[in-house]
């Protein structure tokens, strides 16, 4: 019955082979060779995940040399697939109107608890190994880990989000446009705010009241804060 599945794959009857490889599954649920073509269904039914796992798993619990060696010839074709439709959706991304421009990708800080798995998730999509992943990812505060043309940014930060890693993208146009004070000093303090005196971009002196509560970001330099 093999070589009928494996003729009905050829002839893309996935259906039929789907009915197949369920019969053999229930008589021989531990044979590698209905594995092997379960993975190959899956891979034809643009089931990705499914086919990886179960092409990796033959690996891990086979010895079968053929096997084995169609089982990496599986993963390849999985991973030149994922390339290509990588650089499909890079150049939709980089296409469109102002994706040009340039920006900055930020990563947000991820909680010790979960930074291990989303290490790894981190280099599969960034292409890093794992060990530089997970030093690239911050544990308190905002690192900026990239600056370059925003839509390509932004490609990377949308697949990041989809794994559950926080971060953000921003062009350079619209950070120029947040008002920045350079402080002189503080005039008042107590336990609710403060009163600064500070100066614009234009170099106009002025002063500038705020409660602590409106503080929700900060930045550290060795022997600053910036507020």
């Amino acid at each position: 019955m093999i070589k009928e599945v494996a003729d009905a794959l050829k002839r893309k009857e996935y259906k039929t082979a789907a009915r197949l490889l369920k019969q053999l599954l229930r008589e021989e649920p531990d044979n590698p060779w209905v594995r092997l073509y379960l993975g190959r269904l899956y891979e034809e039914t643009s089931k990705l995940e499914a086919a990886e796992e179960n092409y990796r798993q033959l690996l891990k619990s086979t010895t079968n040399p053929k096997i084995m060696s169609q089982a990496r010839q599986g993963l390849g074709r999985l991973q030149a697939r994922e390339q290509e439709q990588r650089q499909q959706a890079l150049a939709q991304a980089t296409a469109t109107p102002g994706s040009q421009e340039l920006g900055v990708f930020v990563l947000e800080a991820i909680a010790a608890e979960v930074k291990q798995a989303a290490a790894q998730k981190f280099a599969q999509i960034m292409q890093l190994d794992p060990y530089s992943a997970r030093l690239q990812l911050p544990s308190r505060g905002w690192r900026l880990y990239r600056t370059g043309a925003v839509g390509k940014l932004e490609f990377y930060a949308s697949s990041l989000r989809q794994a559950e890693i926080p971060c953000f993208c921003a062009t350079l146009a619209d950070i120029r446009k947040i008002n920045v004070f350079s402080l002189n000093y503080f005039s008042e303090i107590s336990y609710e705010g403060a009163t600064v005196v500070c100066r614009n971009s234009q170099e106009q002196l002025g002063s500038l009241t705020f409660n602590w509560s409106e503080v929700s970001q900060r930045v550290e330099y060795p022997g600053y804060r910036v507020i």
